[in-house]
């Protein structure tokens, strides 16, 4: 039975919520809209007249789709070239969804969509929708088809793995752009000691070039030798501008919740390094370069304001 307008509607207005859980499930923005799309055909060829919950049932039935690209995504994954790193979102996308409270801006951090890659499918479901979206633990129960004390476990378990790796403080834009300035002016003049003091001593930068940028293979380690790799990273050289196609300009965003170095050349978005910020320092680089990662920023970032670069580099 083909969708009336009020059943279009009806999806329309649950589509941001949608695409919220499934980028938070799936950590890609791409595939986020590729399971929201699966969930449309799904409501098209479903007998609606007997749903009674609309909502309920569109989130289900994301859900199921998710987990199925969960399977198929983890044995992508092992042949994955270098370190999977999660899709960047920008500031003002709607694919953030709600960031409100504490738990919601950590729910969609790079840090931790970074850790949800190490749960299983269930667990991954039962934290996001009850850490980002208030579901009860009998809702998602019902999601996932097992019981209400089951699903307290999978969730317990969950938070258990994430617990103690969350960086609580919320930064605004102004923050975020005093905490990138300092970063940046110590690592485009070589400030080796000035970049130590700014970085926590176990910090790490992992980077993700999906085999079609250079990115390093494994994650740099501790303080110092993230000082030195940064060090390196922003010296200029003809082989850079070869990789990127010129001389990029850097802009302090907020990304993900978090202070980050948006690198966009010709008004495309060739690279993220989003910051992870705690009362000790900056813990982590995320650095993505994959340029099939980066399609969903350039569209955002070439329809949103944004102030003068701080940078030009290479």
């Amino acid at each position: 039975m083909p969708l009336s307008p009020d059943e279009v509607e009806l999806f329309e207005r649950a589509r941001a919520r949608l695409e919220a859980i499934a980028y938070r499930l799936l950590g890609s923005a791409s595939d986020a809209e590729d399971a929201v799309q699966d969930t449309f055909l799904r409501w098209q060829a479903a007998d609606r007249q007997r749903v009674e919950t609309p909502e309920a049932w569109l989130t289900k039935a994301l859900t199921n789709v998710c987990l199925n690209q969960l399977t198929s995504a983890r044995a992508r994954r092992e042949t994955y070239v270098g370190t999977w790193l999660p899709e960047p979102v920008l500031a003002g996308d709607r694919m953030l969804g709600p960031l409100d409270t504490a738990e919601q801006r950590d729910s969609v951090s790079m840090a931790v969509l970074t850790l949800l890659e190490r749960l299983s499918a269930k667990e991954r479901v039962a934290y996001v929708l009850r850490e980002a979206f208030g579901y009860a633990h009998t809702e998602i129960a019902d999601i996932l088809g097992v019981s209400e004390s089951n699903c307290q476990q999978i969730y317990r378990r969950a938070r258990q793995h994430v617990a103690g790796d969350r960086a609580r403080a919320q930064v605004d834009g102004a923050t975020a752009r005093r905490i990138v300035e300092e970063f940046l002016a110590a690592a485009a003049n070589g400030e080796t000691q000035r970049l130590v003091t700014l970085l926590t001593d176990d910090a790490t930068s992992i980077g993700d070039g999906g085999g079609k940028i250079p990115a390093r293979t494994t994650p740099v380690v501790g303080g110092l030798a993230v000082a030195r790799f940064l060090r390196g990273l922003f010296a200029p050289s003809d082989a850079k501008r070869d990789i990127v196609g010129g001389s990029p300009a850097l802009y302090a965003e907020v990304v993900n919740g978090a202070p980050a170095l948006v690198v966009v050349l010709d008004e495309q978005v060739v690279g993220v390094m989003s910051l992870k910020v705690t009362s000790d320092g900056v813990a982590a680089l995320h650095i993505q370069v994959n340029p099939d990662k980066l399609v969903r920023a350039t569209r955002h970032w070439s329809t949103s304001a944004h102030g003068e670069p701080l940078l030009r580099v290479w």
